[in-house]
């Protein structure tokens, strides 16, 4: 019964959490905490040069440099976007899932079609998307041509990045759908024959039975949004290298930290504890709001 003593069997499980717990600290939690350091300092890639404590400095360039407009305009751009990825994806997630639950015929093809986009990765999504707004020959140019009108797309300062949010809402409303599908099959069919019963219709059976049990996977499919949306930048690279008018905060991450040529660590890890407290705040006043409305129900 105790194959290592009874003993050593007590403190099995401890033992076997010992590596995953190591790995996370050596890959996650240490250079997240190392990364916060580092926002005080002017460190540098390069090696053996030292480097000293700037207190603010760094957070204090993030607004207030030269270039401050423009990471002000990707802080509103990171709203905008995280807003409206976070609505549309919800909203459309759970129409398809609530139409798939309505046992249609090959309900099982609908939902891996749907999930698939999930599953292809940024570049293949990215391709797909720039062949599909191609503005010379590209299918969505040839359906504006019907109407006499015509887009420059992905090189449009006007409207690239809205063609990106569509993108990003494309790529990930398998997922929200998923998540939906399962909150709705777990509701007892009970429920429904009772509501039809009292003479209830669909809507009403909708919003009194359906959306107030559905709360948990509404909880977590927002939550999952607002943080993979707050975070984005792949998709934002992939299909506009950040020009015309497309950078958010999660972009300028990514772009200070890798850009060519750049040595200093110090600004872009003060952007990533900024990106950090604005995901942080957003997914702790989400979830008090989510799972009060939880209770309430």
């Amino acid at each position: 019964m105790y194959p290592f003593g009874k003993g050593i069997s007590r403190f099995m499980p401890y033992f076997l959490l010992l590596f995953p717990i190591a790995l996370y600290v050596a890959f996650y939690f240490g250079p997240a905490i190392f990364t916060v350091i580092y926002s005080f300092t002017d460190v540098s890639t390069i090696i053996d040069k030292p480097y000293h404590f700037v207190g603010l400095d760094n957070f204090h360039a993030v607004f207030f440099s030269s270039n401050s407009q423009e990471r002000w305009m990707s802080l509103y751009r990171t709203l905008k976007f995280t807003f409206l990825v976070t609505i549309i994806q919800n909203s459309v997630g759970l129409m398809v899932a609530v139409l798939i639950n309505q046992k249609l015929k090959g309900d099982r093809f609908y939902r891996s079609v749907f999930f698939l986009p999930v599953v292809l990765g940024v570049t293949i999504v990215a391709l797909i998307w720039t062949m599909m707004f191609n503005p010379i020959s590209g299918p969505v140019q040839s359906l504006y041509g019907l109407f006499h009108y015509k887009d420059v797309f992905f090189g449009s300062f006007t409207h690239s990045f809205n063609y990106i949010i569509f993108v990003q809402i494309w790529q990930y409303m398998g997922y929200s759908m998923l998540i939906f599908l399962a909150g709705l099959q777990s509701i007892p069919k009970d429920l429904y024959e009772a509501g039809h019963m009292d003479g209830t219709t669909k809507w009403q059976s909708f919003k009194n039975i359906t959306f107030p049990l559905i709360a948990p996977a509404f909880t977590v499919n927002i939550l999952l949004s607002i943080i993979g949306a707050m975070q984005t930048f792949d998709i934002i690279y992939a299909l506009t290298q950040g020009n015309f008018g497309t950078r958010t905060l999660g972009f300028d991450v990514f772009n200070e930290t890798f850009r060519i040529g750049k040595t200093a660590m110090g600004l872009p890890s003060a952007l990533s504890v900024v990106q950090f407290l604005f995901i942080f705040g957003f997914v702790i006043v989400s979830q008090y709001l989510l799972r009060k409305r939880e209770v309430e129900q």
